[in-house]
């Protein structure tokens, strides 16, 4: 498998949240390590993993392979998001409004990592239910997964 460095130098690395996890033994308390982080190339293309490991350092490599890995591409138009969407995961819902340009990225938590990595300069978004980190990054995630371009509407409408 060969590495590609270039991919490499132009992608955004956000670590959301790295928890300390203990787990009690026989012999006393064992730690260990979760991080949650965000990679994306500034240009609609975003993926998030979940790292664990008995340091840190490692178990933030390991999210940002596993997001490596889980990256896809949604449809961005004139640096924001074509409609409206909401994006569930449990008991997180993430809603999302494109905006005019000057606007900004008004959004808070891990809504901003997903957002700012993947290349989203304008949009409006509410944090709905859970503000659990976890949850409203996953919910990020699936609003993003439901966006739409004109064309793919026009597609499925049949309206070619």
């Amino acid at each position: 498998m060969e590495l590609d460095l270039t991919d490499a130098r132009e992608e955004k690395v956000v670590t959301v949240v790295v928890n300390r996890v203990t787990k009690v033994v026989k012999g006393g308390k064992r730690f260990s390590f979760n991080a949650l982080v965000v990679v994306g190339d500034n240009n609609g293309k975003v993926g998030v993993g979940l790292g664990k490991s008995n340091e840190v350092q490692s178990a933030i490599q390991k999210g940002t392979a596993g997001a490596r890995k889980e990256m896809f591409q949604f449809p961005i138009k004139n640096s924001t998001i074509p409609h409206e969407v909401e994006g569930h995961f449990g008991a997180g819902k993430v809603w999302m409004k494109p905006a005019v340009d000057g606007t900004g990225l008004i959004a808070g938590g891990g809504v901003r990592a997903v957002l700012e990595a993947s290349g989203v300069k304008n949009i409006l978004t509410k944090n709905l239910g859970s503000r659990n980190a976890f949850n409203t990054v996953y919910a990020t995630l699936d609003a993003l997964k439901r966006l739409k371009s004109k064309e793919e509407v026009m597609k499925i409408r049949g309206l070619e």
